[in-house]
């Protein structure tokens, strides 16, 4: 969690409801699984806004494409915190992609930063909530719901495979066509 909150791809929708897994199979606390989970990516917005207060676009634009920082998400981030103000930081925390880069307009932005992890902490616990408990329930109830996914995971394999057979045989038959 903390690593994606400074913009490390390590994505909470895959960390948080495998926590909730573990703990609705008896290996973690799912209370404690949320609060670890909040804590972490608090602890990475913060880092985040601190690197972005202390070295700017400059850091973010440059070594930041490293981990994949683009100019792109720089600016979508920008845009909702220009429009948004301090609720972006809360607000961006439920939106793909802002959610990630939300921390770095705010700390280029010098926001208040208790008001900053105060919201950055509300908004986490909820996220983190809901993933984790999403994750709760479907480890609770993986036995009742494990032949559904097992058919419709079946069922996706063959219509894909059926659509890149179509694909290949389409682009065959335009190549036939072409060389005629």
């Amino acid at each position: 969690m903390t690593a994606e909150s400074c913009a490390i791809p390590f994505p909470s929708e895959v960390i948080m409801p495998f926590a909730g897994a573990f703990a609705a199979l008896g290996h973690l606390s799912l209370v404690g699984a949320i609060v670890i989970g909040a804590i972490g990516n608090v602890l990475g917005s913060l880092i985040a806004y601190e690197l972005a207060a202390i070295f700017g676009r400059p850091l973010l634009l440059g070594p930041g494409r490293w981990i994949g920082i683009r100019r792109s998400h720089v600016e979508l981030a920008d845009r909702w915190f220009a429009r948004y103000g301090l609720s972006a930081v809360f607000v961006g925390r439920f939106v793909p992609a802002v959610r990630t880069y939300i921390s770095f307009p705010a700390g280029l932005a010098r926001v208040a930063l208790p008001a900053f992890t105060g919201l950055t902490l509300l908004g986490t616990c909820i996220w983190s909530a809901v993933l984790a408990v999403a994750g709760y329930e479907v480890g609770a109830n993986y036995t009742r719901i494990a032949g559904p996914i097992e058919k419709a995971a079946i069922l996706f394999a063959v219509l894909l495979v059926i659509t890149v057979i179509a694909w290949l045989m389409r682009g065959r038959v335009s190549e036939a066509k072409a060389s005629d």
